[in-house]
């Protein structure tokens, strides 16, 4: 029989931002909050100023110019040395790079080899790091 757990509330026992979770194997730790993504957005990078689809904690994008978009967070990284996933539309002999970090903002560039800078109609962005 499955267990239902509902709570609003979870805080370690050592200390409230210290959650240890065991491996399936059983043999390693690792810290909850070190594993959730800080911020997340999937927006279209071909429309006017870059439209949210969804997100979270990510208050807007700025549409720089053709494949370049700035992401801006709600809230801020306690450093800029946090680590960014991104994704694109499937396509060929194209490259995406995140560039300019900052505790509240990173940089998206999407590089089409034939043709340049490109805008993509899918662009994804995620966040592993430290709130502020």
């Amino acid at each position: 029989m499955a267990s239902i757990l509902k709570v609003d509330d979870l805080r370690g026992n050592t200390a409230a931002g210290d959650i240890t979770i065991t491996s399936e194997g059983g043999s390693a730790t690792m810290q909850l909050q070190q594993g959730v993504a800080k911020a997340w957005v999937n927006f279209d990078g071909t429309a006017s100023g870059a439209a949210s689809r969804s997100s979270f904690n990510v208050s807007s994008m700025t549409d720089n110019s053709t494949g370049n978009h700035t992401v801006t967070n709600t809230n801020s990284l306690s450093n800029d040395d946090y680590s960014v996933g991104s994704s694109y539309n499937a396509g060929e002999k194209r490259a995406m790079g995140v560039q300019d970090y900052s505790t509240s903002t990173h940089r998206i560039i999407i590089w089409d080899y034939a043709s340049g800078f490109s805008d993509r109609d899918t662009v994804c962005t995620q966040i592993f790091g430290d709130l502020a």
